[in-house]
């Protein structure tokens, strides 16, 4: 519980004062986003503050609390450091510096960003390797929710083909149809789960003395 705290707290530090250094050094203006600027009722819409942060959270977490947990199991507390250090150092900033950098090159994706700054070559090896990592990283978005929910109720393949099928719908639909309103209600779902694991570890600490 100690180590959590104070990860905890290391986070909300690297968030205000590190958080304030990337900041600074890259010099945000006023200028419109393309949310605004290219509006089009499907990818560019404009979306509340607070959803644009629930959505963001839940993209960010995604099965962390899963994968976390393992790697807590594997490799013991050390598993603290990478992924609080990693959330500081590398993680948040990436997650900044890419959104602010396709913010000013009218909502570019990650591949065309390193396509205008490193030429069309590094473009093409970026394209593979974005593929090859979205592949990777659908199975897992797919595979892990299936396993847990087939705990609950029925077949594994059964939970990969509905929720397969939720993704392709949500990635048609204007974002905010489907993802502008499920994933705030996932997130806020995330935070009450935390917070009660949380009671809940504090309780049995005390209990267990």
């Amino acid at each position: 519980m100690i180590s959590f705290l104070v990860s905890l707290v290391a986070l909300i530090v690297g968030y205000l004062l590190y958080g304030r250094f990337v900041e600074k050094v890259f010099a945000p203006d006023d200028r419109v986003t393309p949310a605004v600027a290219k509006a089009d009722g499907l990818d560019y819409i404009v979306l509340p503050n607070w959803k644009i942060f629930m959505i963001q959270f839940l993209n960010i977490a995604g099965t962390g609390p899963i994968f976390g947990a393992i790697m807590g199991a594997k490799f013991g507390p050390v598993a603290y450091l990478w992924i609080v250090f990693g959330c500081i150092f590398a993680g948040a900033v990436h997650d900044y510096l890419t959104g602010m950098l396709s913010m000013r090159h009218d909502g570019a994706s990650l591949p065309n960003l390193v396509g205008n700054y490193l030429g069309d070559t590094t473009k093409g090896v970026m394209l593979v390797f974005t593929v090859l990592l979205l592949i990777m990283v659908g199975t897992v978005f797919v595979y892990s929710p299936a396993e847990i929910l087939h705990t609950i109720s029925g077949d594994t393949m059964m939970w990969v083909a509905i929720i397969f099928f939720y993704y392709i719908i949500a990635t048609m639909l204007p974002i905010d149809k489907i993802i502008g309103k499920v994933y705030p209600l996932f997130a806020f779902s995330l935070l009450f789960m935390a917070g009660a694991l949380m009671v809940l570890q504090h309780g049995y600490g005390h209990a267990s003395r």
